[in-house]
């Protein structure tokens, strides 16, 4: 098998976001592979400052602004870049606007959440996808989690100080969304050799509670969460030729948590 196949050589590949947790090792193995990557949030001061980390170790990364709750915002994202490159051949949409506290949290707490995660999701991927079209190519990967395919588990948080207000119910509801729209984008593009797949993420270690993060392995066929690699390999394959053939995918991350 010709390995090129997994090369990002060539490719310009726009992140949303990518400072966080999950984000750094995504932006890091698109440009490990080749790829000239581009982050794009309203933080670019926290973006820059992973990008200029990158820059330094020889990787074509750099951060831009981007208001996902502003059509104007996305719009002229998209004209910059294209000026600047001429080109966008992956789309990873990967910001999600946390606006949410609890299940009680007030109506304006979720409108924002839908602004963002909803209506931004739906909109830049309709003006890059859109633009991808023309070219004949390119990949769409939304960054789910395995939240929009299953519902809470209550007995994760039971006696814990967390999630006292009920899980919170906008992520559940924009990932389930983003889920589904993803099958939509592929059937939409796919006649135009634009491929869009979900990856369901589990969740990665962090500072998480001691009981939490036993309960959480406990129930993970792997016995651990996410590291800050896992994810790496997944979103080089899906963004790459070596992927050629599959969209419409709904792909687990989560080292089984979804399989039981």
């Amino acid at each position: 098998m010709n390995m090129d196949l997994f090369s990002l050589k060539g490719k310009v590949a726009l992140i949303t976001g990518g400072a966080g947790l999950y984000g750094r090792q995504l932006v890091r193995a698109l440009a490990m592979a080749g790829a000239r990557v581009i982050m794009a949030s309203r933080g670019v001061e926290k973006n820059d400052s992973v990008a200029a980390k990158l820059r330094a170790e020889g990787y074509d990364v750099v951060a831009k602004f981007l208001d996902l709750g502003e059509e104007e915002s996305i719009l002229a994202l998209r004209d910059e870049i294209y000026r600047e490159y001429g080109r966008v051949d992956v789309l990873v949409n990967n910001s999600v606007a946390r606006t949410m506290k609890g299940y009680h949290d007030t109506k304006e707490a979720w409108e924002a959440s839908m602004r963002v995660n909803a209506t931004g999701l739906f909109l830049i991927t309709r003006a890059f996808g859109d633009k991808m079209c023309e070219a004949g190519s390119g990949s769409i990967i939304n960054i789910g989690s395995y939240m929009g395919i299953l519902g809470p588990d209550y007995t994760l948080y039971e006696g814990l100080d967390m999630n006292v207000d009920g899980v919170i119910p906008d992520y559940f509801y924009n990932k389930g969304g983003m889920t589904n729209y993803t099958r939509y984008i592929a059937s939409n593009y796919g006649k135009h050799n634009v491929r869009c797949n979900v990856i369901e993420l589990g969740g990665l270690d962090s500072e998480w509670n001691e009981e939490f993060r036993r309960r959480y392995s406990a129930r993970t066929m792997l016995g651990r969460p996410a590291n800050d690699t896992d994810i790496m390999g997944t979103i080089i394959f899906l963004a790459s030729d070596a992927s050629a053939y599959i969209t419409g995918a709904v792909i687990p991350v989560d080292g089984g948590y979804s399989a039981k």
